[in-house]
């Protein structure tokens, strides 16, 4: 990745030559399938440490841009694996945190269990009725996402 490796000016491994490449990261989105083991998580991790919080975003950006690509069982586990650290680090009902739980629950949908999917949902709202307010608009995207599996539960199996 262009960036990640440069020896000139700021120098490897500083961090601010980590957070200036993971805004040029978003380009693995354009491959056809992102390799798990993409250097910046790796690289993150490494000079950032494993809860930082770009390492963390890192890590949400590639389960993401996995699902986009076509894996949703991949994604689904990434961002489960993510799950726990960013409740460690932030809180469970911090947005970032309750973002995360939105992920694993989209994503397990995708992968082709919408019962699940709606059972995630269904957990999450109350919660974002509470910390966020029931009118506020990532409350009502949740809303949206339950009735949407929902209606993919009917159509299933």
């Amino acid at each position: 990745m262009a960036g990640l490796g440069r020896t000139d000016g700021i120098g490897p491994p500083d961090p601010r030559t980590i957070r200036g490449g993971s805004k040029n990261a978003e380009n693995v989105r354009h491959a056809p399938r992102p390799d798990p083991r993409h250097p910046l998580v790796p690289l993150c991790e490494g000079v950032l440490g494993t809860e930082d919080p770009e390492t963390l975003a890192a890590r949400g950006d590639l389960a993401t841009w996995t699902g986009q690509a076509g894996d949703p069982t991949a994604a689904r586990d990434q961002f489960t694996d993510l799950l726990p650290v960013r409740e460690r680090v932030l809180g469970p009902e911090h947005p970032d945190a309750l973002t995360v739980r939105g992920n694993v629950a989209r994503w397990t949908g995708e992968a082709g269990a919408p019962a699940a999917a709606r059972n995630l949902f269904a957990k999450l709202l109350p919660v974002y009725e509470r910390v966020m307010g029931a009118e506020q608009p990532d409350t009502l995207d949740i809303h949206t996402k339950l009735a949407h599996w929902t209606e993919q539960g009917k159509h299933a199996g």
